[in-house]
């Protein structure tokens, strides 16, 4: 092989090279989740007083229920706290007929989740709690849920990241129930194989507890599409990295509107990828410069794309280099992109043994293909016309 053909498959192969990383701790990932699990005892330490925080925008539909289902949980000198931001409907109202204390937050310049927590966190500075706990209003915490958070959060100091899964409507269709599938293999199966490797987890929006000094000290008056996302990072940069708690559950239901659930699709992939593209460099040199190993785990899981974008990049790759090997005889970008392919595959198999086959039949994984072709749209606005500002998603259905 002559140098200028040597430089070429160099060239050729480090795209198949790059999926290569994403897809590989993806398999890692499922694999170590794999093995029975046993649930684990309460931490011994004291239970800390907890304030659960509920950010609440035109939620006047589920605003009850979610309260009701808090306050069954709360111990004594616990308290539930809705933040009313920006609502057009009875959602104060009815927040506080069901139990909850309520403030109200009108400021239609600075919209977002982030906003009303900062809003949240500075009302109950009056009388701060041990530990903070933020649950999303749409959002049901399973039985005994607060309790095991709020302990392991106080026996750990560190943020504590509950099993959030959301499920599809009754009666939905193929995209609904593969999207199911997808959440549960990025939530449930991922954070579990980093746990049972000792690393940490990313935070996941809803479920979540703080120690009150942890969370008052964070950055949260933003705007940002992902905030979570960027919170549980900036935490890990600041030595708090998540811990993940797969015993306590909490649960909600992707919309049932097809504008929601395109919005909520759109906000949370657009920001996750801008994540990927603006802050993840940084972070693999800030914890490569630190030694910093759950800095370093929390930023390369950060580069795992959507499962759907994924897909679409391997196989387009597989198919490309193949042509190229045929035409050129240029192998080793195909047998990259073979073997990213074979990974992801079983991966894929893997996960959906241990918690898809409730969810979607083997006929319908074997069409997931054409869900992930479905999405190329939302990823090419991403390129042109990429999604920036917090925009609720309708639950409704329409």
């Amino acid at each position: 092989m002559s140098i200028v053909s040597a430089l070429l498959a160099t060239v050729l192969a480090s795209f198949p090279a790059l999926l290569l990383v994403p897809v590989a701790l993806l398999f890692v990932q499922v694999l170590a989740a794999l093995p029975p699990r046993r649930r684990r005892p309460l931490p011994a330490a004291a239970r800390p007083r907890a304030a659960v925080l509920v950010p609440a925008h035109d939620e006047a539909i589920g605003i009850a229920a979610t309260v009701r289902n808090i306050r069954a949980q709360l111990a004594d000198g616990d308290r539930v706290v809705v933040v009313a931001d920006n609502c057009s409907d009875d959602t104060a109202v009815l927040a506080r007929e069901a139990g909850a204390e309520v403030i109200v937050r009108e400021d239609p310049q600075r919209r977002g989740k982030g906003y009303a927590l900062d809003f949240g966190m500075r009302y109950l500075q009056a009388a701060p709690p041990q530990v903070v706990a933020i649950v999303d209003a749409d959002c049901r915490l399973a039985d005994g849920a607060l309790d095991r958070l709020a302990r392991t959060c106080g026996a750990s100091g560190r943020p504590v990241q509950a099993l959030y899964l959301m499920y599809a409507p009754p009666g939905a269709g193929l995209k609904a129930r593969i999207a199911e599938f997808a959440w549960a293999v990025k939530n449930h199966l991922r954070p579990l194989g980093y746990a049972r490797l000792g690393l940490p987890c990313q935070l996941m929006g809803s479920g979540m507890v703080f120690p009150w000094a942890t969370l008052r000290a964070a950055e949260l008056a933003s705007g940002h599409i992902v905030e979570d996302l960027k919170l549980g990072l900036e935490l890990a940069e600041a030595g708090q990295a998540p811990l993940f708690c797969p015993d306590a559950r909490v649960g909600s239901e992707f919309p049932r509107s097809i504008e929601g659930a395109r919005s909520q699709r759109t906000r949370w992939e657009h920001g996750h990828l801008a994540m990927i593209a603006g802050a993840a460099p940084r972070l693999l040199r800030v914890a490569f410069a630190r030694r910093n190993g759950r800095l370093a785990a929390l930023a390369l899981d950060l580069c795992v794309p959507p499962l759907a974008l994924l897909t679409l990049a391997v196989v387009a790759a597989f198919a490309l280099t193949g042509v190229l090997a045929a035409v050129s005889g240029l192998v080793l970008p195909f047998a990259l992109a073979a073997l990213a392919c074979a990974l992801l595959a079983a991966a894929v198999l893997l996960a959906w043994a241990a918690c898809g086959r409730d969810i979607v039949s083997f006929a319908d994984l074997v069409r997931a293909p054409l869900y992930a072709l479905s999405k190329i749209p939302l990823y090419l606005r991403f390129l042109v016309r990429r999604q920036v500002a917090w925009v609720r998603s309708r639950r409704d259905v329409p």
